[in-house]
């Protein structure tokens, strides 16, 4: 059903849900694996909390919130290697994996935390989706929107944390979409706006 919501990025981040939420059921899978990646403030972890709550299936599922992983602010590309060998790759093996939280106030490891490969897996964030992390999946999800409105959201989200890295971890972003090609590995493309 469409969304009646006056909100153009509710509407849009609605639509997004159900879509994937729809095709996950048809999956067939009792614990398939979503990747959503795309540029900062594009509404990535908005869309992943949604599906987390529409998750259709009965078991439920768990969230791998790149946020969590990246070792720091240049930690684009290691913090979503991290999130492929520690998760993606021991869940496609039917093998528990572990990934250890980053704690961005001491700028370390922190405590760690276990992958259930019984269980549905959604693994959020920007870098997530490489050719080396799209074949560990069964849907991959690209997410995107105009640079201001994106900036906009990100640094309302973040404040002054962010604004001082924004420009750093944009060009990161960049560096990703160049090498990666995220948005054509995706089985679905999704633009707020």
């Amino acid at each position: 059903m469409p969304s009646r919501s006056s909100d153009p990025l509710d509407a849009v981040l609605t639509g997004a849900t159900e879509q994937i939420r729809s095709a996950v059921a048809g999956l067939g899978v009792p614990n398939p694996v979503v990747v959503i990646d795309g540029r900062s403030g594009a509404g990535k972890t908005s869309l992943a909390a949604r599906l987390v709550r529409a998750w259709p299936l009965p078991q439920p599922v768990q969230l791998l919130a790149l946020d969590s992983v990246y070792p720091g602010w240049d930690g684009l590309a290691r913090g979503a290697e991290i999130a492929r060998q520690g998760a993606l790759l021991p869940h496609s093996r039917q093998r528990i994996g572990r990934w250890h939280r980053w704690d961005w106030q001491h700028d370390e490891p922190a405590e760690a935390h276990a992958v259930d490969p019984d269980l549905g897996l959604i693994v959020e964030g920007c870098g997530a989706l490489t050719r080396a992390s799209a074949p560990l999946t069964h849907m991959t999800v690209w997410v995107d929107g105009p640079a201001s409105a994106r900036r906009s959201r990100a640094l309302e989200r973040d404040g002054d944390v962010f604004r001082d890295h924004w420009d750093m971890w944009a060009a990161q972003e960049d560096a990703h979409i160049a090498r990666e090609h995220p948005a054509q590995l995706a089985t679905m493309v999704f633009t707020t706006p």
